[in-house]
C-alpha cells in the first residue's frame, strides 16, 4: 500500500471535510472544507479547478457516470453543477425557498434528488432539465436518502419517518422509526424463497442504536436490530456479497452479520479493530476488500477471510484521529480524511500492467512508475519514472515503452540508467505494443505500425503500415520476435513478415479469426487463440498446424518456456488457473502437443515470465509473484521426504516434459520395475535410443538391450521410428512408419513375425510378389491349426511355387495339400499324395488323421509304408488282419501290440509262439503260467520267477511244487509271493519250520519269530524256541528255554542265554541267569567264562574285570598262560575304552604274563639276555604260575647263565635244591645245575640305566617303578623294559606303547603285535615325538 498524495490546505486546518471520488472513472477527487469552497484535485493531487460557494457546502454528489458533480451550500437555494468534460462551473435554480439540506444523483438515470431543511423535495432529471417539487414529503429536515437500481427513492428526515417514492415523486411506502434515521440503503435480504426483482430492502440507522431492515414487499413486518452497548454506536454500515451487513461502532467493534432469516441476529464475525475508536468503514466490491478506521491506522481485510488481516496503514502524524474512508469504484485509490483537516491518498491496487521480452520484465509499480527485472539474470530491478499514467507497457532486450491512448514514450537502458528516447504519436489509439531490438510495432484500429526505435536505417525501412485496405480485415493481434513480425486478423489470416528482407514470407489462413497470437523467441512455433476459444500451435517453417488439448475456452494469454533446456514447453492460463503444455517434435506418433498439468494460480495475478518451471505474476499491489508450476514439482520437492506415490507422480510429469535426467533419479529413488519400464517406453515414445539402451541394461532386459544396440545406428528416421513403435506394440503405426522409410519390406517382415496373415499378403502384392507363395504357406498352417482346413487348403495351393530351387518349401506345401484333402474327405487323393511323397511324418500325420476318421486300413496302409510298425500293427490289429500282424511283429517294439498277437495265438492253441509273444510283451506272468500249464517246463519258469520276482508267478510255481509234494521248494515260492500265511502252514504241516524260517530271514516280522518260537515250543525244541522267542524281543520266555537245554547244547545255550539278557537289560533275568552260572539252581556252578561274559554283555565292566582277573589265574593255575593273557588284555582295552580305571591287579597280572610271553619269542630269536632279564621278571613272581615253577626256574638258570648273569643263574639254581623242587628237576639239566650251586659264580652282567618318562630320573632298563616319582612306568610290548620318552611308538591296533628302535627290530622276524596279535608291518609303526596324551593314560591305569 503505497501513499499516493496528501492534501493538506491551509485553510482546513482542524475542521472535517466533505470529499466525493468522481463515480465509474475515479479520476477526479471533489474536496470541500470550511472555506466556503470546492477544490477538485485529479488521481495523481493536481488541483484541477476550485470554485467558491455561497457558503458552507452542505452536500455533494457525482452522477453515475461521474460527467457532473452538484453541490449545495448554506445560504443558498440554488445547485452548482460542475462539467468534468469541460471542467466548467454551471448554477441550477431549484425553484425552492429554504434551506438545502440533501443531495443525491440516481444510480440508473440521470435524475437528481434534491432535499430541503422544511422537507421538501425536488426531483430534477438533468437530460430533460424537467423539475418536479414535491412539497410536503416531510414535516422536518430531509438527512438521508438512498436510490435503488429500479429508480425508487428513500428519504430519512427529522421527523423520524423514512418514505419511499418513485421517480416522479409520489411516495409507495411510508413508516416511522423510533429515532432519527441516518445512512439509508437499499440492498436485497437473503430469504429462502425466490428473491423478489430488485433491491427491496430499505436499512436505516436509527439514533445511532439500532438497525432497522424494511421490506418493500412486507412492510408490515420490519426487524430492528439492536447491538451489545459495549460497542458504542453505530458509525457507519455496508451491505455486501450475498445478503451481509458490515457494521462500525464507535468504540472501535467491526461486527459482520447476514441478512439470511435463519442467520438474522447473529454475528458471522466481530473483530475489536480500534483499541479507542472508529470513525468510518468502507468496502471495494472490486477489490472484494473491506476498511475500516480509527486510532490514527487504517486496517484493510479480505472479504473472503475476515479472520485475516490484509493491510495495516498507518498514519502516526494524524494525532487528532481520522474521519471519513472511501475507495474508488474500480478500488484503486483510498481516501480517507482527518480531524485536522487533511487528506491521504493510498494506492490499493494498480492496473495490472507488464511485458517480458526473454528473461526481462517490465511492470507498472506506481502510477507513474515502471520497474525494470531480470530475476532470472540476478540482475538489481531499474525504476523508470513516467510522465502519464500509462495504459501500456512494452519491453525489449534494449528498450521499454508506455503508453497511453495514441501516443508512447520510449526509453533506452544505458550504463547509466534508463534515458528517454522520445515520444510517438500514432494514427489511433493504441491497443498495444511490441518492441525487438531495433524496432517498434503498434497496433491500432486494426492496423499495425512497424517503425524503427532508434539508428538511421534506410528511409523505406524506416517504418511500415499493415492494414487490411477497405475493410478486407482487421488486424486482433501482433507479436515482434527477433527476426519476425506476425499479425492475425479477424479473417483467419496469419502474416509472418521478415524484416531482414523487408517483406511477407509466409501466411497461413484459419477458418475462424484469429484472437491472440503468441510466437516463441526464435519465432518458429506460435501458439494462438480463435474466435471459438480454441487453442492450436502453428510452426511457420513446415505449415503444420496442431490443436492444443484440453484448451479452456476462458484462456486470456500463453508464456513460452525461456529456459534454453525446456523450449517446446509454454503455459497457457486464464484468471485462475495456469496449463502447462509440451510440444514434443520427435515422437513415433510425429510432432504433438501433450497437457501436463494445471496449476492454481492466487487471486488477482497475471503471468509475466516463465523459467524453468517458475512462473513471475505480477500482482495488483504492483508487486512480482512466483507461482512453482505443480507440472515442474520434482524441480522443488525434498524427494527424501516424498512418498513413494508423490515420487511416482512427479516422475510421469518429468517424462511428460522430457526431463530424463530428473526423471533418472526419481526412478533410481523408487527403484521399483513399474517405474523403470515406464522411463524406457518413453524413451521409446520420444527417439530416445541411447537413454532407452541404459534403462533396459539397468532394468536387466537383455532382449530390449540388443535390440536396441542393433538399430541406433540406423539415420533414416523413419525407419527407426518403425522399429521403436514396433517395440511399444504400436503396429499400425510401425507399418505406416516403415512404409514411409527406406526399408518399406520391414513392413512386411513385421507382419509375417507377428502372424498378421492378411495384412502381410496386402503388403508382399504391392512391395514383394515374390514372397506371397511363401507367406500363402505360413497362412496356411496358421490355418490348419485353428481348423480352417477349406482356406488352409486353398494357400496350401497358392503356396506352391513349381520351381527346384524351392523344392523343399513345395514338398510343405504338397504335405499341406495331402493333409487338408484327407481332411475335406478326398481320401484317394490325399493318401496318393502322401504315399508318393518323400516324408515320413507326412504319412503318420495322414495315418493318425485316417485313423480318426476310422479308415483303418487305409491309415495302417500309409504307418506301413512309413516304417511306423507298430502303428501299422496297431492298426491291423483293429482290423483283426492277424497275418499282416504277424508279419510286422519282429519289427514292432510295443509290448500292447505283442501281448494282443499273443493272446491271440494261445486262443488258437499255439501255445509256444504265444510264450515267445508274451515274453516279448514282458507279461511274465502269462509266460510262467503257460510254461507250467501247456509246455511242462518249470525249471524255466522257475528261473523267469526268480530273474523277474514275480509274484503271481512265484504263487503258480509254489502251486507246481506243492502238487508235487517238493514242500522246500514250494515253501520258499510261498514266501516270494508273498503268502507268508500259506508258507507257515505248510511248513508246519510237514515239519518244514527251519526251512520257512531260514527262507522268510531278515524281512520277518517279529510275529512270523514269535509263530515260529510257539512252534518250537510246543515241539519242545528249547534251543530252537529260545532262539526265536530272543529274535521277537520275548526275552523271559527265550531266557526260560535257553536254561532247559540239554547238556549237549548247554555251551551254546549258555552263549545266548548270556546275549539275551544282554539285550533285554532286565535286572530279573540277569539275577536269574548269574543263580543259574553261580549253580545256586542246579547245585553244579559253570565256567567262570561265561559269568565274565555275561558282565560284558551287560557292560558292567568292573564286575567283568574282577571275573577277568579271576580267570586268568584260573588258567593260569592251569598253565593257560595265552588264554590268562587275552583275558586280560580284552579286559584292559574295554575298560581303557570306557574310561574306567584299570585295577592294578590286574595291569601287574598281564605284565607278568606278557613277560614270560616275551621269554619265548627272545631265546627263539636267540637273544638271550633280554629272555633272562624277562625270566627273571618272572621268577620273582613264581607263586603265579604254580603249574610250572620247576621249568621256569630251570629256563631261569639256563638262560641266565647263557647271557652271562651268573650271580642270578646261582640264586635260582640254589631255590631249584630245595627238597619240593630237587627230584622234579630234568635230569638233563640235574648236574649241571647241582655244579653250579656247588661252585658258585657271582659274577653279574650290570644293566643298563635309562631315563623315568614322568620324572628323568636314571633307572635300570627292566625297572617298572621309580624311585624318583614313585610312578609306575609304562612297559614295552616289544621288550619288557620301561618306556623311554625318546623312542616311543604305540601299536597301531592296541595302542599299547614299545620303544620304536626295539619294536622295528622286532616286526623284522615277527608278523604280529606280540600283545594284541594283529598282523603288522615295520612300515604302519610311527615313532611319536609328543608322548604326554600316553602319560597321562598311564597315570588313568594307576
Amino acid at each position: 500500500m503505497k501513499r499516493v498524495f496528501t492534501i493538506a490546505e491551509k485553510n482546513w486546518q482542524g475542521s472535517c471535510l466533505q470529499y466525493k471520488w468522481q463515480k465509474t472513472l475515479g479520476n477526479y477527487l471533489a474536496v470541500a472544507g470550511f472555506d466556503n469552497s470546492i477544490k477538485i484535485f485529479d488521481r495523481h493531487g493536481q488541483r484541477v479547478n476550485e470554485f467558491n460557494l455561497p457558503g458552507k457546502c452542505v452536500a455533494m454528489d457525482w452522477d453515475k457516470d461521474g460527467d457532473t458533480l452538484a453541490v449545495i451550500a448554506d445560504k443558498s437555494s440554488g445547485i452548482h453543477l460542475w462539467d468534468a468534460n469541460i471542467n466548467k462551473i454551471s448554477q441550477l435554480d431549484s425553484g425552492m425557498r429554504d434551506q438545502m439540506s440533501f443531495i443525491l444523483w440516481s444510480k440508473t438515470g440521470p435524475l437528481l434528488a434534491v432535499g430541503t431543511a422544511k422537507g421538501n423535495l425536488l426531483i430534477y432529471n438533468q437530460q430533460t432539465s424537467r423539475k418536479i417539487p414535491v412539497l410536503g414529503k416531510h414535516t422536518k429536515r430531509i438527512t438521508s436518502g438512498c436510490w435503488s437500481s429500479q429508480n425508487l427513492l428513500a428519504l430519512g428526515s427529522e421527523d423520524r419517518s423514512v418514505t419511499v417514492s418513485n421517480h416522479e415523486g409520489d411516495t409507495i411506502r411510508q413508516t416511522s422509526v423510533r429515532s432519527d434515521p441516518a445512512d439509508i440503503q437499499f440492498s436485497v435480504m437473503k430469504t429462502d424463497e425466490r428473491a423478489s426483482p430488485g433491491e427491496s430492502t430499505v436499512s436505516v440507522a436509527v439514533g445511532k442504536k439500532t438497525l432497522f431492515l424494511f421490506n418493500l414487499t412486507d412492510p408490515d413486518n420490519p426487524i430492528e436490530l439492536a447491538f451489545q452497548q459495549r460497542y458504542g454506536s453505530i458509525v457507519s454500515y455496508r451491505w455486501y456479497g450475498d445478503g451481509y451487513i458490515m457494521i462500525g461502532f464507535s468504540q472501535g467493534y467491526f461486527v459482520v452479520i447476514s441478512t439470511h432469516i435463519r442467520e438474522i441476529g447473529q454475528e458471522l464475525f466481530q473483530a475489536h479493530n480500534h483499541k479507542d475508536s472508529l470513525t468510518s468503514i468502507a468496502i471495494s466490491q472490486s477489490l472484494n476488500k473491506a476498511a475500516s478506521c480509527g486510532d490514527c491506522c487504517i486496517k484493510i481485510h479480505d472479504l473472503t477471510e475476515l479472520k485475516e488481516m490484509y493491510a495495516i496503514l498507518n498514519l502516526d502524524e494524524e494525532t487528532k484521529g481520522l474521519d471519513q474512508l472511501s475507495w474508488t469504484d474500480d478500488g484503486q485509490l483510498l481516501a480517507v480524511s482527518t480531524q485536522r483537516g487533511s487528506l491521504h491518498v493510498f494506492l490499493t491496487r494498480l492496473p495490472i500492467l507488464g511485458s517480458s521480452s526473454g528473461t526481462r520484465m517490465a511492470y507498472l509499480t506506481s502510477l507513474l512508475e515502471v520497474t525494470v527485472a531480470n530475476p532470472v539474470e540476478g540482475e538489481a530491478p531499474v525504476v523508470v519514472a513516467v510522465d502519464v499514467e500509462p495504459n501500456f507497457i512494452a519491453i525489449g532486450p534494449y528498450h521499454v515503452a508506455v503508453g497511453m491512448n495514441n501516443r508512447a514514450w520510449f526509453y533506452a537502458f544505458g550504463e547509466n540508467g534508463v534515458e528517454r528516447l522520445k515520444d510517438t504519436e500514432y494514427l489511433g489509439t493504441v491497443v498495444n505494443m511490441c518492441l525487438n531490438a531495433d524496432y517498434a510495432a503498434a497496433l491500432f484500429e486494426g492496423k499495425v505500425q512497424l517503425h524503427t526505435i532508434e539508428g538511421e536505417e534506410q528511409e523505406e525501412r524506416q517504418t511500415k503500415l499493415f492494414s487490411g485496405g477497405d475493410d478486407k480485415y482487421r488486424i486482433l493481434s501482433h507479436a515482434l520476435t527477433a527476426d519476425f513480425l506476425f499479425f492475425s486478423t479477424d479473417t483467419g489470416l496469419i502474416q509472418c513478415f521478415f524484416i531482414e528482407d523487408w517483406q511477407n514470407i509466409n501466411e497461413y489462413r484459419h477458418p475462424v479469426g484469429v484472437r491472440r497470437i503468441f510466437p516463441d523467441p526464435s519465432g518458429t512455433r506460435l501458439i494462438f487463440t480463435d474466435d471459438k476459444s480454441d487453442g492450436f500451435l502453428y510452426c511457420p517453417v513446415n505449415d503444420m498446424v496442431f490443436e492444443i488439448p484440453n484448451f479452456s475456452p476462458t484462456i486470456t494469454g500463453a508464456l513460452w518456456e525461456t529456459w534454453q533446456g525446456d523450449k517446446g514447453v509454454f503455459v497457457a492460463y486464464d484468471d485462475d488457473k495456469v496449463y502447462t503444455y509440451a510440444f514434443h517434435k520427435e515422437t513415433i506418433q510425429g510432432p504433438r502437443v501433450i497437457l501436463v498439468g494445471g496449476t492454481k494460480l492466487p487471486f488477482s495475478h497475471k503471468p509475466l515470465l516463465l523459467h524453468n518451471g517458475e512462473l513471475t505474476c505480477q500482482t495488483q499491489s504492483g508487486k512480482t509473484n512466483s507461482v512453482h508450476l505443480t507440472s515442474h514439482s520434482f524441480l522443488n520437492t525434498n524427494f527424501s521426504e516424498a512418498s513413494n506415490e508423490q515420487l511416482t507422480q512427479m516422475l510421469q510429469k518429468a517424462l511428460m516434459l522430457k526431463r530424463f535426467q530428473e526423471a533418472w533419479e526419481l526412478c533410481k529413488l523408487v527403484n521399483s520395475t513399474d517405474t523403470w519400464a515406464e522411463i524406457g517406453r518413453t524413451c521409446l515414445h520420444h527417439i530416445e535410443v541411447e537413454l532407452a539402451v541404459q534403462v533396459y541394461r539397468m532394468m536387466g532386459n537383455v532382449g530390449m538391450v540388443m535390440s536396441l544396440e542393433n538399430i541406433k545406428t540406423i539415420e533414416d528416421q523413419n525407419l527407426l521410428a518403425g522399429h521403436l513403435a514396433m517395440f511399444s506394440n504400436d503396429f499400425n503405426q510401425a507399418q505406416d512408419l516403415y512404409l514411409a522409410s527406406s526399408c518399406p519390406s520391414a513392413a512386411l517382415e513385421m507382419r509375417r513375425d507377428l502372424q498378421h496373415w492378411d495384412s502381410a499378403l496386402q503388403l508382399a502384392n504391392r512391395l514383394s510378389p515374390d514372397e506371397m507363395p511363401f507367406i500363402s504357406k505360413e497362412y496356411a498352417i496358421q490355418l490348419e491349426f485353428i481348423g480352417d482346413y477349406v482356406n488352409a487348403l486353398s494357400h496350401y495351393e497358392k503356396g506352391m511355387t513349381k520351381d527346384n530351387k524351392y523344392q523343399e518349401h513345395d514338398e510343405a506345401c504338397q504335405a499341406g495339400v495331402a493333409r487338408m484333402s484327407i481332411r475335406m474327405g478326398d481320401i484317394r487323393r490325399g493318401v496318393n499324395l502322401a504315399i508318393k511323397h518323400p516324408s515320413r511324418a507326412l504319412k503318420k500325420d495322414c495315418g493318425a488323421i485316417l485313423e480318426s476318421m476310422k479308415q483303418y486300413s487305409e491309415a495302417a496302409q500309409l504307418y506301413e509304408k512309413g516304417q511306423y510298425h507298430d502303428k501299422a500293427a496297431s492298426v491291423y490289429i483293429r482290423c483283426k488282419n492277424w497275418s499282416k500282424v504277424g508279419e510286422l511283429l519282429p519289427q514292432v517294439s510295443s509290448p500292447k501290440i505283442h501281448l494282443q498277437y499273443a493272446k491271440a495265438k494261445e486262443a488258437d492253441g499255439k501255445f509256444k509262439e504265444a510264450a515267445m509273444a508274451y515274453e516279448s510283451a514282458r507279461d511274465w506272468d502269462n509266460v510262467i503260467r503257460i510254461l507250467l500249464e501247456h509246455l511242462n517246463n518249470p525249471e524255466e519258469a522257475v528261473r523267469i520267477v526268480r530273474e523277474t520276482q514275480s509274484i503271481d508267478g512265484a504263487k503258480m510255481v509254489a502251486r507246481f511244487f506243492l502238487n508235487l509234494s517238493d514242500y522246500g521248494s514250494a515253501i520258499q515260492f510261498l514266501v516270494l509271493s508273498h503268502c507268508s500265511d500259506e508258507a507257515f502252514q505248510l511248513a508246519q504241516q510237514h515239519g518244514q519250520m527251519e526251512v520257512y524260517a531260514d527262507i522268510i530271514g531278515p524281512e520277518a516280522t517279529a510275529e512270523d519269530y514269535q509263530s515260529i518260537a510257539l512252534h518250537f515250543e510246543g515241539e519242545k525244541q528249547h534251543l530252537l524256541a529260545g532262539n526265536f522267542f530272543q529274535k521277537c524281543g520275548q526275552f523271559s520266555r527265550a531266557l526260560k528255554h535257553f536254561l532247559k537245554c540239554s547238556n549237549t547244547e548247554d555251551s551254546l545255550a549258555i552263549e545266548k542265554a548270556i546275549e539275551t539278557v544282554g539285550e533285554a537289560k532286565d535286572d530279573a533275568l540277569t539275577n536269574q541267569l548269574i543263580d543259574y552260572l553261580m549253580g545256586e539252581s542246579d547245585g553244579m556252578p559253570k565256567d567262570a567264562k561265561y559269568l565274565f561274559r555275561l558282565y560284558m554283555a551287560l557292560k558292567q565292566y568292573r564286575e567283568a574285570a574282577r571275573t577277568a582277573i579271576i580267570i586268568a589265574r584260573e588258567e593260569q593255575s592251569a598253565g593257560n598262560y595265552r588264554n590268562g593273557h587275552d583275558v586280560l588284555f580284552s579286559m584292559y582295552t574295554e575298560l581303557l575304552t570306557q574310561k574306567i580305571k584299570i585295577p592294578s591287579e590286574m595291569a601287574t597280572n598281564l605284565m607278568i604274563l606278557h613277560s614270560y610271553i616275551l621269554v619265548k619269542i627272545h631265546v627263539k630269536r636267540g637273544n638271550h639276555l633280554k629272555g633272562a632279564r624277562m625270566l627273571i621278571r618272572v621268577s620273582s613272581n613264581i607263586s603265579k604260575f604254580p603249574s610250572h615253577i620247576v621249568p621256569i626256574l630251570t629256563s631261569a638258570v639256563i638262560e641266565c647263565h647263557r647271557a652271562g648273569l651268573k650271580n642270578s643263574a646261582f640264586s635260582f639254581a640254589a631255590m631249584l635244591m630245595r627238597p619240593e623242587y630237587r627230584n622234579k628237576i630234568d635230569l638233563k639239566y640235574k648236574k649241571k645245575i647241582e655244579a653250579m650251586v656247588r661252585h658258585p659264580d657271582t659274577s653279574e652282567l650290570e644293566e643298563d640305566s635309562t631315563p623315568c618318562p614322568f620324572c628323568g630320573f636314571q633307572l635300570p632298563e627292566c625297572e617298572l617303578l621309580c624311585p624318583g616319582c614313585k610312578n609306575n612306568l609304562p612297559y614295552c610290548i616289544a621288550t619288557g623294559r620301561h618306556m623311554v620318552k625318546e623312542d616311543w611308538s604305540v601299536c597301531p591296533h592296541c595302542d599299547f606303547p614299545a620303544l620304536y628302535s626295539q619294536f622295528i627290530q622286532l616286526l623284522e622276524t615277527e608278523s604280529v603285535c606280540p600283545m594284541c596279535l594283529e598282523s603288522l608291518s615295520v612300515n604302519q609303526v610311527r615313532r611319536i615325538s609328543d608322548c604326554s596324551s600316553y602319560l597321562q593314560l598311564n597315570e588313568l591305569e594307576q
